[in-house]
């Protein structure tokens, strides 16, 4: 009866013909040092960008056009979502494994060092500074962006309609007076006359409308808040 081949066997026995036990480990020791050296040098570049932004210099027929923005696109998703868009030093969670090896890659790609990295993401995901949820982007230059990576979950189909509210000063008072409104006419009938006439409805509405406008203002202004346009690009929490 002839043996069956371990084929692992074979290839240990091809690879000694060639290498010995510790060429391998310090062939393989080296690869993984330089390659931790690449990962910390990215890292290092993220937590400490460059002013001003820097521009890289990608070789154009390498990327991906359906990867690249501009500046106003972003700052027109940002104020719809109410959303922020800063340099990665002010991101508090972790960069994916996956984001840093597509960054190696690229610089692979096109023989450069990436630099000015920017994110954009939920405020709450952001160390943003005193005045008193993520896409990981690096500049071409001229106010254009490369995507990079995308990670994390989706956004809400509602958010885009929450943050309409506080896309603008106009927006906020439309609001307020379209919830006075609804919370009005939820008020049940009779409960200052048997019948509610147009002139208490009225008065029931400015009670309402003056109610509401003074949590939003509370909210808005003494809890530090701004709107959308104001913070897309903004480090400071309360600016």
């Amino acid at each position: 009866m002839l043996a069956r081949t371990d084929i692992e066997q074979k290839l240990q026995k091809q690879r000694s013909k060639k290498y010995n036990e510790a060429d391998i480990l310090a062939q393989v020791s080296q690869i993984l040092e330089q390659d931790q050296q690449q990962e910390d040098a990215i890292m290092l570049r993220m937590r400490n960008p460059q002013k001003p932004t820097p521009r890289n210099h990608f070789n154009f027929d390498l990327l991906e056009t359906n990867k690249i923005y501009h500046v106003d696109h972003i700052h027109d998703i940002c104020v719809d979502y109410r959303l922020r868009f800063l340099d990665t030093k002010y991101f508090k969670n972790d960069i994916p494994q996956e984001a840093v090896s597509k960054i190696k890659q690229l610089e692979k790609d096109h023989d450069i060092t990436l630099r000015g990295f920017k994110i954009v993401a939920p405020s709450k995901m952001f160390k943003l500074e005193n005045a008193d949820d993520p896409l990981l982007f690096a500049p071409i230059g001229n106010g254009y962006f490369y995507l990079i990576h995308k990670w994390g979950n989706d956004l809400s189909p509602l958010r885009k309609a929450w943050a309409w509210s506080f896309k603008s000063f106009e927006n906020l008072i439309i609001t307020t007076l379209i919830v006075s409104l609804i919370a009005s006419a939820l008020v049940p009938s009779g409960i200052f006359s048997p019948e509610t006439s147009g002139v208490q409805f009225v008065l029931i509405f400015f009670f309402m409308f003056k109610s509401i406008a003074a949590m939003v203002l509370y909210y808005s202004f003494a809890k530090g808040k701004n709107f959308n346009t104001a913070i897309w690009n903004s480090k400071y929490f309360n600016a």
